[in-house]
């Protein structure tokens, strides 16, 4: 089997999220998938397989299959567009969240996603114990998402992970309007077994839909501030969060297992 790790919403190697992909002519069984995420020991490992004209889709944490993920979606796209349907600058994926389409534009890479609906949610003593800070407002969709009012405060939180895992949510995401760019954020997945996520493209999904509506345009320009650091240029379209950015390839590599 091919595998390829992929740095995605960045254009140097060593910055944005690293993802692995592995491209299968036939299914092999979850156990063995989640075998090579733990492995991998990368906060997302996809695995696809062409199905007719499109490519099936699934993506897997070191703690589970997982219904959407961003960055390894960008990260399978640029695989599939730059070294196995070389003609394409589209490509479909079949995922548990439906049909996602990706188009390759010059260097950037644009992925269609649907925005989870955000429900607002009391900021309780367990979420301020969580992130040692206390956010102005805390919200609910697949995920917890709590906005901070200064940019300075996301960047220096240190939350209590065991903590973090006691709250509702999936991941928790902490976010507030940027110095540089129109938002900022942070996303912790202690619950996945992944401390900080570098850059997450399906927390995007709860944070744009957020800072569009509360900055009233559609374009947003979002900056993850993690560690390594990514750039997300997004736009609202109805119910639905068009995500771009960049991705560069780190290492191509061949596993040998037994199925």
């Amino acid at each position: 089997m091919k595998q390829y790790v992929v740095d995605a919403f960045t254009d140097k190697v060593f910055g944005g999220n690293p993802a692995a992909i592995c491209i299968l002519d036939t299914w092999i069984s979850n156990e063995l998938m989640l075998k090579i995420t733990a492995e991998n020991n990368l906060s997302e490992t996809a695995f696809a397989v062409k199905k007719g004209e499109k490519y099936h889709l699934r993506w897997f944490t070191p703690g589970g299959e997982i219904d959407l993920c961003g960055h390894a979606t960008l990260a399978c796209a640029y695989v599939v567009l730059n070294y196995i349907e070389t003609t394409w600058d589209i490509v479909t994926f079949e995922t548990l969240s439906g049909d996602l389409i990706v188009k390759q534009q010059e260097n950037l890479y644009e992925m269609d996603f649907p925005a989870y609906d955000l429900s607002p949610v009391t900021v309780t003593e367990q979420i301020i114990q969580a992130f040692g800070a206390v956010p102005k407002e805390a919200y609910m969709g697949r995920d917890l998402m709590c906005v901070f009012e200064d940019e300075a405060t996301v960047r220096n939180l240190n939350p209590n992970l065991e903590k973090v895992k006691m709250l509702d949510g999936l991941l928790l995401h902490a976010t507030s309007e940027g110095k540089d760019s129109d938002c900022v954020s942070r996303t912790f997945a202690p619950k996945c077994n992944v401390s900080e996520d570098p850059v997450c493209g399906s927390g995007h999904c709860h944070i744009v839909p957020y800072w569009a509506n509360r900055l009233k345009k559609d374009k947003i320009v979002a900056y993850q501030a993690s560690e390594r650091g990514g750039m997300l240029y997004c736009r609202m379209e109805g119910n639905r969060v068009k995500l771009s950015g960049k991705a560069v390839l780190y290492s191509i590599a061949e596993l040998y297992i037994d199925n």
